[in-house]
């Protein structure tokens, strides 16, 4: 195994072969749009509400039933595609194996009603961390053996990127070994493979060994262009992992026009990827972050804001949001220790937090509700992710009871917005607006399922952003 070193950020992509010139973009749109027939509707089932933060104008669906899935098979476009919400990061391996083999078999059933094609992205942390190979196998094992995954954990917006196999995260200058960073210690998808051809024969357990693992590097994409990426892809062994090199968003624009042009001469892919891919693959541009005026905020009640996210990100982001905001934010802490104690203890707590929450929202000001930040961990991977359970299963009950609507609500963290979304504001089907920020999802909810229809819905992630972007978009949003 290679333990690769931090880097100098700037000087490393100063010294990278420059961008593969042209507006890839609308290249992508082009192929999309000329070979509509032929096309697979892109579905990515996202392990969390996260990766809808660089698409807009697209549906995510949080049921999977086979009438929904059918109707929106029906409603899509030849070329597009839609997200499906798993949240299978919040669930145990075979729970996740089980989810994702129902979804697959629902959509292989709403594929053959409707006669249109599809293929599965994977869509999960552009940090490494979820279910890998799992959640790969569980796709092949009902839809058929691809003949590569692509595994692109490239995402911009975050600070994420791969050169040379190796996937780094920026941290103010420098870029550091993914599997140096805090994401690595993760309690329940931790690892210490930064060295993506290490990496997955580490998750894999040795089932995958690296001699398996191809790369696509950077000079092959930025010199070579979409015809090398497709003459590579079209000669790598069957049964590849494919590692995507990329320290731009043309670099994915590239890959894509290569993957297509393999797949139209009969190559099968399935990924394993971060946010970046979907958009590039379904040729989406990105649009500025969405202001309050566009969305038509209401003035007569105070923003809500839920965080229970742990990533030292989002610790640094809250102490931002609350020293700055001052006075124009009440802050309500839900003590975890009190929520783990006893069913008693904790529904105190949310009756406490819900008197106070609904008072400062009824007179304009904005609220934020958020979870003790002293981090309680089980003693192995299965129990910290039941402590989470319980924690998110609080605040989802502090939702369901808020009586009063707010103008919007911020929900900090992949598991709590995904409870938020599904358990505590009832969303079956939502529209992806855009972002509130670079990376930063904002959702709106029209159907009359949803406990308050058109609210503006922020999935606002542990790890994206510096420690003043959860203040800025709460600022440029008030009263």
């Amino acid at each position: 195994m290679s333990f690769p070193k931090s880097l100098p950020l700037h000087e490393t992509l100063a010294a990278l072969p420059r961008a593969h010139p042209g507006d890839l973009r609308a290249q992508t749109r082009q192929f999309l749009s000329s070979n509509a027939a032929s096309i697979p509707l892109l579905i990515a089932l996202d392990d969390d509400p996260t990766g809808t933060q660089t698409c807009h104008d697209i549906p995510v669906l949080t049921v999977w039933d086979v009438p929904t899935l059918r109707a929106e098979f029906a409603a899509t476009r030849a070329g597009s595609g839609f997200f499906i919400l798993t949240n299978s990061r919040a669930l145990h391996a075979e729970d996740a194996r089980s989810l994702v083999t129902e979804i697959c078999l629902n959509l292989k059933a709403a594929s053959d009603a409707t006669g249109k094609p599809f293929e599965v992205v994977l869509r999960g942390d552009s940090t490494l961390r979820g279910h890998f190979p799992d959640e790969c196998d569980v796709v092949e094992e009902v839809l058929g053996e691809a003949d590569a995954w692509v595994l692109a954990p490239f995402f911009l917006q975050g600070g994420r990127y791969t050169i040379g196999d190796v996937h780094y995260v920026a941290e103010g200058e420098t870029l550091l070994p993914a599997g140096e960073t805090p994401f690595a210690k993760d309690a329940t998808f931790g690892y210490k493979s930064s060295d993506l051809k290490d990496w997955v024969e580490e998750k894999s357990k040795g089932v995958i060994k690296k001699d398996r693992v191809v790369g696509l590097g950077l000079e092959d994409i930025r010199v070579g262009g979409p015809a090398r990426v497709e003459e590579l892809l079209n000669n790598f062994p069957k049964g590849s992992v494919v590692v995507v090199n990329a320290a731009a968003e043309e670099d994915m624009d590239v890959v894509v026009l290569g993957l297509l042009a393999a797949a139209a001469k009969g190559k099968r892919f399935l990924f394993r990827t971060a946010a970046a891919f979907v958009s590039a693959r379904l040729g989406i541009s990105p649009i500025p972050p969405i202001t309050a005026e566009q969305l038509h905020l209401s003035r007569e009640a105070g923003g809500l804001i839920i965080a229970g996210s742990y990533v030292p990100k989002t610790t640094a982001q809250l102490e931002a949001l609350v020293s700055k905001s001052g006075k124009k934010l009440a802050t309500v802490e839900l003590d975890v220790e009190k929520l783990l104690a006893s069913p008693e203890s904790a529904g105190e707590a949310i009756a406490g937090a819900l008197a106070t929450a609904e008072r400062e929202i009824a007179h304009r000001q904005d609220v934020l509700v958020m979870t003790s930040r002293k981090l309680i961990t089980g003693d192995d991977a299965k129990k910290s992710l039941d402590i989470g359970s319980v924690v998110a299963d609080a605040l989802v009950k502090f939702m369901q009871q808020v009586k009063i609507r707010p103008r919007y609500v911020i929900a900090k963290g992949g598991i709590t917005s995904s409870d938020m979304a599904t358990k505590g504001l009832n969303m079956k089907k939502a529209t992806i607006v855009g972002q509130a920020a670079p990376g930063v999802p904002l959702w709106r909810c029209d159907e009359e399922t949803c406990k308050y229809p058109g609210l503006p819905y922020v999935v606002f992630p542990g790890n994206v952003g510096s420690a003043d972007t959860l203040f800025e978009v709460v600022d440029r949003w008030r009263v």
